[in-house]
């Protein structure tokens, strides 16, 4: 019989100022099995988290100082852990990969094209390089990816699509690269439950009223691969959780982690 895990993932947008806006108090009011970080922006030894003797933690940090980095806390053991796609490459701390018996869990921080896409070359590029890889895997077992993948998938997911067309995380070539991973094989949990809910966003601006008014974007996900998508029990999107420009994402998956 199949366990039922908790997954969370939440861009945190600098996790010692997300600290102080109530994180412990989240953090501990979801009990999950596995909780996911983006954009973690500090170093080795500039935080201390007591979580709890039940949760082991797993850190990627950026090289450049105050800038992404991912981490992720369980209550499992893994069985290998892996950082970035390939070995000593990632200076930016993108990628952290735990595997299970069962499946890989992979917590990822998606570069960001720039709002006047000067980097989108390089995000096509490192994107092309990231699904190889999370296709290698899906090749041996399970995958599950969580984290800001920096890309509104749909019209849906976006609060106003006609006026973005083009702009960083909404231009064809983003969409299109999340377009092939699932071709590939990977489901959009949320997508998968509620192919037509509208106005749920996970990333909101910082400019006045933006939030409170809801013109955000979906650019946060739990995709897993289509071998696990009759095990989806839930996927949510925590939206009144407040303490980045970004709120939490869940899963709920009937599967043993062993």
């Amino acid at each position: 019989m199949n366990n039922e895990l908790t997954f969370v993932s939440w861009n945190v947008n600098g996790l010692r100022a997300c600290v102080t806006k109530g994180f412990l108090d989240h953090f501990h009011s979801y009990d999950a099995d596995f909780f996911c970080l983006q954009e973690i922006k500090l170093q080795e030894g500039q935080i201390e988290l007591d979580l709890g003797p039940e949760y082991k933690l797993f850190w990627n940090y950026a090289q450049k100082k105050g800038y992404s980095g991912t981490a992720i806390f369980t209550k499992h053991e893994p069985i290998s852990v892996h950082y970035g796609i390939e070995d000593n490459e990632e200076p930016e701390g993108r990628i952290i990969t735990l595997e299970y018996e069962s499946f890989f869990l992979i917590t990822v921080y998606t570069p960001n094209s720039k709002r006047d896409l000067s980097r989108l070359d390089y995000r096509l590029e490192w994107e092309q390089r990231f699904a190889s890889y999370v296709t290698e895997l899906k090749s041996k077992k399970a995958v599950i990816i969580c984290g800001d993948l920096n890309v509104a998938h749909l019209d849906i997911d976006v609060k106003n699509a006609k006026s973005n067309i083009g702009n960083s995380g909404f231009t064809a070539e983003e969409r299109a690269c999340m377009s092939a991973l699932q071709k590939q094989g990977f489901v959009d949990s949320f997508r998968h439950l509620y192919p037509e809910l509208e106005d749920r966003f996970t990333w909101w601006s910082f400019m006045a009223k933006v939030r409170e008014r809801n013109i955000g974007w979906r650019i946060d996900y739990f995709l897993v691969s289509e071998q696990l998508q009759n095990h989806i029990i839930e996927a949510t999107i925590e939206d009144h959780v407040m303490g980045s420009d970004h709120c939490p994402v869940t899963l709920k998956l009937a599967i043993d982690v062993s």
